[in-house]
């Protein structure tokens, strides 16, 4: 928003509101422009209030462009985990149901996104807990006991879904890489003729990486498939290296894209550690590659 300002984008004078998907879908059915508190922190910081955008950082902003309306005109209300944000209007029901069997007048909840509903499924919403999701991309979320004080570029700050704040490293690039070497396996036993369900095949690779280690491995996996921000790479190319000398087999290859899928998350995690006094009691992993059993 801030570029499109400052560059003259011709849309902006008609700009009416701001919000995601999450909150066009939810003005769709009930007509409320909101949001959920951890939804919302990824459009605006929120205050220290934990319960709406930060009055200062609004000001702030508006001092430092020049747009047709004040920034708090087009962003969306702030709702808490627990409130009601509207009800079904006729008009959301028949989005949802044209047949006209689902009657108006349900309450609908904020709306929120994957990382909210992470941060549940892993009771990871009290100070000092966190939880880590790594599938397409990565992410360590963690509970602060207090907002950060100063700027970290390459840590995001959001929220729970109850106001609490959250500092997060976000990976651009997880398992995509693996996948593509888990197809070229798939592939192959295909052509063996013994086809192999994906979820087995993803069970034996993984396992295999438990025999060895990364100084036997030899191997390195570079699984940069897209620039990720998180450790200042403006494009990606995948690669897999390995020393002339090293014995290149299934665990080594394997061990080093496990490796690999939690390197980039893990650099922000450091940096967050070394640059703030932050404790991490617990961490919880859901989602993706955490599926695999062992």
């Amino acid at each position: 928003l801030h570029r499109a300002i400052t560059t003259g984008e011709p849309h902006v004078p008609h700009i009416n509101r701001v919000t995601t998907l999450a909150g066009y879908i939810h003005w769709r059915l009930t007509g409320r422009h909101v949001l959920g508190v951890g939804e919302a922190s990824g459009v605006f910081p929120i205050g220290a209030d934990g319960a709406s955008f930060d009055p200062h950082m609004l000001a702030a902003f508006d001092q430092a462009v020049s747009a047709p309306w004040h920034l708090a005109q087009v962003l969306p209300e702030v709702a808490l985990a627990g409130q009601e944000a509207g009800t079904l209007t006729p008009d959301g029901a028949t989005l949802l149901d044209p047949t006209g069997t689902l009657q108006p007048g349900i309450p609908l909840c904020p709306p929120e996104g994957d990382a909210g509903t992470g941060m549940v499924a892993t009771a990871a919403l009290r100070p000092r807990t966190g939880n880590v999701s790594a599938g397409t991309s990565a992410f360590a979320m963690i509970v602060l006991d207090q907002p950060l004080r100063t700027l970290i570029p390459e840590i995001d700050l959001v929220a729970t879904p109850t106001g609490r704040p959250v500092a997060m490293a976000h990976a651009n690039n997880c398992t995509s890489d693996l996948n593509a070497w888990v197809e070229v396996f798939s592939q192959f036993a295909t052509t063996l003729g013994h086809p192999i369900d994906r979820g087995p095949l993803f069970d034996l690779l993984l396992t295999a990486a438990d025999t060895t280690t990364m100084d036997q491995a030899g191997t390195m996996s570079y699984n940069f498939l897209s620039g990720d921000a998180l450790v200042n790479l403006p494009e990606g190319r995948p690669l897999t290296l390995r020393r002339p000398n090293a014995k290149f087999g299934l665990a080594g290859l394997m061990r080093s894209h496990l490796f690999a899928l939690f390197a980039s998350m893990a650099h922000g995690v450091q940096i967050l550690r070394h640059t703030t006094n932050i404790t991490i009691d617990s961490m919880h992993a859901h989602g993706g590659i955490f599926k695999t059993p062992r």
